[in-house]
């Protein structure tokens, strides 16, 4: 199945939508997937989210180039640098913040590319107290696969675990290839899989796949693709929940009636806070 990037408006930026789209509302857990850039920031254009909720996920945060700093409830401040990953869990219930770091805001242009992820919660772990993990790039599993440079960025994946903690079996994998090579996925990754094409362009059989472009697997554990050289793939994936899940605005559960409790007490300012931050986006009509 290969799904094209979709443009979204966010902030200053246009984003790449991955998922949720028609056909396929999740792959494994994942369930929300936006591409950031590659672009730019600079005077009058920096990234600055305000004050905004989340229930029932795991936001993942991954920057090939750029920083973020993340703010949120529970009080965690941190700054996101590349090939490091961030991964706030929102549990019953969490708010924060996403913006540009004050020493990028000097009055030069600065790149800013990278992933912002949501991970469905399982259904009897919705409700768990809101927090916050954070592995820096050498912290991170990092190895070589038949010329291919391999990080395993969260979960289970080539007999090898990520020390994110993560809350159901799943993967998501950095892989690069500086020249022509063959990525065998057979036996590596267990459950759905999806490969997004970064940059470069693979070919799974006769058809080169490009930059900006989704394949998701029609089986599991059954993939072999061809990466031409300079190319750079993210895999992710992993065991489907039971239960449908639903989504509203930042909201997703298990239970349409969550979603509504959710809403409401949004819209009547009953979150948690990010501390000493007045912002606040509105519930969208």
């Amino acid at each position: 199945m290969l799904v094209e990037e979709r443009s979204r408006d966010i902030d200053n930026f246009m984003v790449g939508r991955l998922l949720p789209f028609r056909r396929k509302r999740q792959v494994g857990p994942f369930t929300f997937i936006d591409h950031m850039g590659p672009s730019t920031i600079g005077p009058g254009r920096y990234m600055d989210v305000d004050q905004h909720p989340h229930i029932g996920l795991s936001t993942l945060t991954y920057l090939l180039e750029g920083e973020m700093e993340h703010r949120d409830s529970t009080g965690a401040v941190q700054l996101i640098t590349p090939g490091a990953v961030g991964f706030m869990t929102a549990g019953y219930g969490v708010t924060h913040t996403e913006r540009t770091p004050q020493h990028l805001r000097d009055g030069n242009t600065h790149p800013v590319h990278g992933y912002q992820v949501w991970v469905a919660l399982p259904k009897e772990q919705e409700d768990i107290a809101p927090n916050f993990a954070y592995l820096a790039a050498n912290e991170l599993p990092q190895w070589e696969e038949n010329g291919i440079r391999l990080t395993l960025v969260a979960g289970e994946g080539y007999g090898r675990r990520s020390p994110l903690p993560v809350y159901s079996p799943l993967f998501m994998i950095d892989a690069y290839s500086e020249t022509t090579g063959t990525l065998d996925i057979k036996g590596q990754l267990s459950g759905e899989i999806a490969l997004v094409v970064v940059k470069g362009a693979v070919q799974p059989e006769d058809e080169a796949i490009a930059a900006g472009q989704m394949l998701i697997a029609k089986t599991e554990d059954e993939c072999c693709v061809d990466l031409q050289a300079g190319t750079r793939v993210r895999l992710f994936g992993g065991q489907a929940f039971p239960e449908e899940r639903f989504l509203h605005w930042n909201f997703v559960s298990s239970s349409k009636e969550k979603l509504e409790q959710a809403k409401r007490d949004w819209a009547a300012r009953e979150f948690p806070v990010v501390p000493e931050d007045n912002t606040y986006i509105p519930l969208p009509s």
